[in-house]
């Protein structure tokens, strides 16, 4: 299932022999998995495909944010003359360097790591946060941790969110977090809309507090660029929801889903399962067996996929 379909414990409690939902993708916000695990349901992810398309997207709207590509493509698109080293110099304001300025990572998981050695390859000085990881990582990537949320977000000319979004995390950028940033810094999220209160983001931009934001996902979506607090934003470069995507990153998520889902059909649920999210809420004296293969009218009817 994508990430537009919601399923509460009132919709998953309708189906009557549900064992397994495999999301398409990596987060799985869009699904109550504690009321699925308690209902001997399955909910499993893909969170292995795509990481170099997000990574790649993630760069590129960071260097966009620095050297203002996409800001000066459309000047000369709209048919701006640019006569002189004056009009290039007014056009270019903003324009920033990027060695020697410091990226901060929220979460680095696979595409956090692989967005900090790209990172790294332009010049930037790459410090992260993430709670979950155990202490030595930073060692083997060569990059520099942070342990609390607030020396990340003052220390970063750059901020860049790879984490996934929980009850916990929720409008993690907000009034109080972008008071805690360096004035004048960037803001990056590939990961998901929820993690950014767009009324405060909207306000820092106006306020010049953030430089420039770049945005792949929304708290709403389709994002509609004419609604929500973010329609007259300055310095805001948004895209469709769409860094994950090549024609060799679906061909991959397929082919990720339907082995989760053949392991669910020749194995024992959760046990057999390689990337289920919420077997630790699954009632312990349960027992689930394998998936059948087909309910007895011939139609596969307890897989989600």
């Amino acid at each position: 299932m994508w990430h537009t379909i919601v399923l509460t414990k009132e919709d998953l409690e309708k189906f009557k022999t549900l064992r397994i939902i495999v999301r398409i993708g990596s987060g799985v916000d869009n699904i109550d998995v504690k009321a699925a695990g308690e209902l001997g349901i399955a909910v499993c992810n893909v969170p292995g495909y795509g990481v170099e398309e997000v990574a790649d997207t993630t760069m590129c709207l960071i260097l966009n944010l620095y050297r203002r590509t996409y800001w000066l493509a459309n000047m000369v698109r709209e048919g701006k003359k640019f006569t002189g080293p004056e009009q290039v110099r007014e056009a270019a304001q903003g324009c920033a360097r990027i060695r020697g300025d410091t990226l901060g990572i929220i979460g680095l998981g696979r595409i956090g790591s692989a967005v900090a050695l790209r990172a790294k390859a332009f010049g930037f000085n790459v410090i992260f946060y993430d709670p979950y990881l155990p202490d030595g990582i930073e060692k083997s990537l060569g990059l520099t941790r942070v342990y609390t949320l607030q020396d990340l977000l003052f220390q970063s000319d750059c901020v860049s969110l790879h984490c996934t979004l929980n009850e916990h995390n929720h409008h993690l950028i907000n009034e109080y977090t972008i008071k805690q940033m360096r004035p004048g810094a960037f803001l990056v999220n590939t990961a998901r809309g929820g993690l950014v209160d767009d009324d405060a983001l909207a306000t820092a931009l106006k306020q010049g507090r953030i430089r420039a934001a770049a945005l792949d996902v929304h708290e709403s979506e389709p994002y509609n660029p004419f609604q929500g607090p973010l329609k007259d934003a300055p310095n805001l470069l948004v895209t469709p929801h769409a860094a994950f995507y090549s024609d060799a990153s679906c061909t991959e998520l397929r082919e990720m889903a339907a082995s989760e889902i053949r392991r669910a059909i020749v194995g024992r649920i959760p046990e057999c399962l390689r990337n289920c999210v919420n077997k630790e809420y699954f009632p312990a004296t349960v027992g689930y067996g394998a998936v059948p293969p087909t309910a007895p009218d011939g139609m596969i009817d307890n897989i989600f996929f």
